[in-house]
This record gives C-alpha cells, sequence and structure tokens, in this order.
C-alpha cells in the first residue's frame, strides 16, 4: 500500500456544536481508527488559510460574518449553522488543510484524506449553509488554478446530500467540473439532472440525483458509464473528493445503502483513473456522516482505496438505479461524448 496523507488538527474538535449530528465525536472516533490501525500513514498537521484565500470563493461579508461571531463567543449563522468562539479558527484550518493537500498532491503525487471539520460542500459564496462554513475543497480548487498552474480540476461529491455550494460556485467555469451523486429528493433540494452549468461552464456540471435505498450498484453505474468516460476526455490535473459518509445505510441523516467496500471501491477506482490521464490525486475532505463508529470504519476504508486496495462490487443495479443513472446520461451526452446508458 503507498502511504496516504491524514490531515489532522486538535482544532477541529473546538469547533463545539453541543449536541449537534455534526459534532468532533465525528473526528475523533475517526482517527482513533486510523491511529490503531496498521495503515502506512503519513500524518500532517495543517496551518491556516489566509483570508485572500477564502475570498477566492466567499465574500468578504461571509468571512468576516464567520470571524465576528466566533470573536464574540458564537451563534448562528442560521438555524442549523452553528458557531463557537473557535469555529473560525477551525474553519480556517480546515481551508489550511485543503490548500497544503493539494499542493502536496501537485509537487509529490500525494494522495490525501483530510480528516476535517466543520465540513464545507453546501457553502456558497455568500452563505455558510447545512453545517458547513467555509467550502474547503473550493477554496483548495481556486488556490491550485490560481497559484499552482493547474488548469483543470475535477470534483466528485459522493455525500448523500448534493453539494450546492461547490455547484454553485463554480457553476459557469469550465476549468472545474462538478459531479455528484446523491439521494434525491433530500436536503439541501438542489443537484437535479438539468443542473448542468451555465455561459462556458455549460456541460461541466453533473448531477445524478438517487432514489432512496439506492446503493453500491448504482455507485458502480455512475462510474462506468459517466465518471469514467467524463475523466477520460477531460483529463483533469487534479481529482478533489467531497468524502460524506452520510450515505452510508443507516446513517441518522440519509437514505442511501452504501457500505464500506463501496467507498473502498470508489476511492481505488478513482486513484487508478486520476493517475491514467496523468493527474494526481485524489484529495478526499470529510464532509458529513454521523454515525461516528460506522463513519470511521467507512474512513479507514476510503483510505485503504487510496492506497490501492479495493475490488469490483458484485451487486445488481434495480430498476430505479438504471433509471437514475440513464436520466443522467441524457443531461449530459450534448456535452460529452462517451457517457453511456446502462445496457
Amino acid at each position: 500500500m503507498i502511504p496516504v496523507g491524514v490531515y489532522y488538527h486538535p482544532l477541529f474538535l473546538e469547533h463545539d456544536t453541543g449536541s449537534h449530528p455534526e459534532s468532533g465525536r465525528r473526528v475523533a472516533a475517526a482517527r482513533s481508527r486510523l491511529e490503531g490501525s496498521s495503515l502506512s500513514l503519513d500524518w500532517r498537521i495543517p496551518g491556516k488559510a489566509k483570508r485572500a484565500d477564502i475570498l477566492r470563493v466567499h465574500s468578504p461579508d461571509l468571512h468576516d460574518r464567520v470571524k465576528e461571531i466566533a470573536e464574540a463567543g458564537g451563534g448562528f449563522m442560521n438555524m442549523e449553522t452553528i458557531v463557537s468562539s473557535a469555529s473560525y479558527d477551525a474553519a480556517m484550518t480546515a481551508a489550511g488543510a485543503g490548500i497544503e493537500a493539494v499542493g502536496a498532491a501537485v509537487d509529490n503525487g500525494l494522495r490525501s484524506f483530510l480528516l476535517v471539520r466543520p465540513p464545507g460542500h453546501h457553502a456558497t459564496p455568500t452563505e455558510s449553509l447545512g453545517f458547513c462554513l467555509f467550502n474547503s475543497l473550493a477554496i483548495a480548487a481556486a488556490h491550485a488554478r490560481a497559484q499552482l498552474g493547474v488548469e483543470r480540476v475535477l470534483v466528485f461529491d459522493w455525500d448523500v446530500h448534493h453539494g450546492n455550494g461547490t455547484q454553485d460556485i463554480f457553476y459557469d467555469d469550465p476549468g472545474v467540473v462538478v459531479m455528484s451523486m446523491h439521494l434525491s429528493p433530500h436536503f439541501p433540494g438542489t443537484g437535479a439532472v438539468h443542473e448542468v452549468g451555465s455561459g462556458q461552464g455549460k456541460g461541466y456540471t453533473a448531477n445524478i440525483p438517487l432514489p432512496r435505498g439506492a446503493g453500491e450498484a448504482a455507485a458502480v453505474l455512475v462510474f462506468r458509464h459517466i465518471l469514467e468516460p467524463m475523466i477520460l476526455e477531460y483529463r483533469p490535473d487534479v481529482v478533489l473528493v467531497s468524502s460524506g459518509y452520510d450515505s452510508l445505510a443507516g446513517d441518522i441523516l440519509g437514505g442511501l445503502t452504501y457500505i464500506p467496500d463501496t467507498y473502498r471501491w470508489m476511492a481505488g477506482r478513482l486513484s487508478r483513473l486520476t493517475e491514467s490521464v496523468g493527474g494526481v490525486g485524489p484529495v478526499c475532505f470529510l464532509e458529513g456522516g454521523y454515525d461516528p463508529l460506522a463513519s470511521a470504519e467507512a474512513t479507514e476504508a476510503t483510505i485503504e482505496g487510496l492506497g490501492g486496495a479495493g475490488s469490483m462490487p458484485g451487486a445488481s443495479p434495480s430498476e430505479g438505479e438504471e433509471a437514475a443513472v440513464e436520466a443522467a446520461v441524457k443531461a449530459l451526452s450534448p456535452y460529452w461524448r462517451n457517457v453511456s446508458l446502462p445496457e
């Protein structure tokens, strides 16, 4: 197994959300499991992003509101998104981890997992939403393009919720493909197949809304008929993953039925695809996942996949899973030559 970078900082535990589902127990459980594993891990302690890094994707007002609420002792960005006194520093460190990890990928080819919080993929240019303060993945993608000479980034989001923030940030940008497979209908209510981008970015957003109960057979269909053809055509320089584990069977905020083996296979397959087109990564950012022990197991499985493990799942797709992928293929086929309908 090749070494995999793991970015972690004690500040991530200090983002205090109380009894909220998105709590420090998630990263504590994953850290404990990884430290007790036999995996080849390169543990890294990230520094903080700068305000200018945040402003590549977020408004000054959003950055300043998070900072001001934290400095005042804490409060709420909205009903579900909490800021404590340490949250601004934690969010800046999560963003810093993304910047450092994408730099290590470009410089040395390091694949990595970012054991960070707060999560990020619901944060839009102007709003913190869905437990997310700043969009760490989007900040890393923008940094790669602005500072590292990267031309093409591909984002793959396997969280149970649609990554509306990441989509909004790059919706008109052909330099970043944003692909999300997610439960629908579900929070935040976005991510329909017809949402394919706008302007110069039309065709560079790909959404695969899945029916309740969909599982690893759907993921295999998405890889085979959509993700793999798009990677081979787009040839991304860097691949980033919104790695949410609320898509695990039984998650309290979920509705899909992935198992740890699903993430191991997806991470391994995506690693090999990225390498095959001369790209680097994947760099995986922890997003959702609200059963700490189950998410910790899936995190370990993902890192095993990044390190080269993972065999093809054997489950057969349901009619609903096939129909979901067919709808996405039809929406994307005007823009991508080789996406194909399941046979």
